[in-house]
């Protein structure tokens, strides 16, 4: 089949399947770029080691309120140095 054929076969489905037919092909796609495997066990390293790191004494924590005070400044900064001049 065709393309523009898998299209309009497509259209002659009722909303919904054509709203799964849509999820389905999204997913594919999404998966074909991903490397599912590799990012978890990507994460699971970055895990680890804050898990470690917090155990041993050796990660600088920073309370909730502060970090998010710092990110809106970061953000506030990035914006002003981002406009023209």
């Amino acid at each position: 089949m065709t393309l523009q054929e898998v299209i309009e076969a497509c259209k002659a489905l009722d909303p919904e399947e054509r709203l799964e037919a849509a999820r389905q092909l999204l997913l594919s796609v999404d998966q074909d770029g991903d490397d599912q495997a590799g990012v978890d066990a990507a994460w699971d390293e970055v895990v680890d080691r804050r898990v470690r790191e917090i155990l041993t004494g050796t990660a600088k924590l920073v309370d909730g309120r502060e970090a998010h005070a710092r990110l809106r400044a970061e953000l506030a900064r990035s914006a002003s140095d981002a406009r023209p001049a």
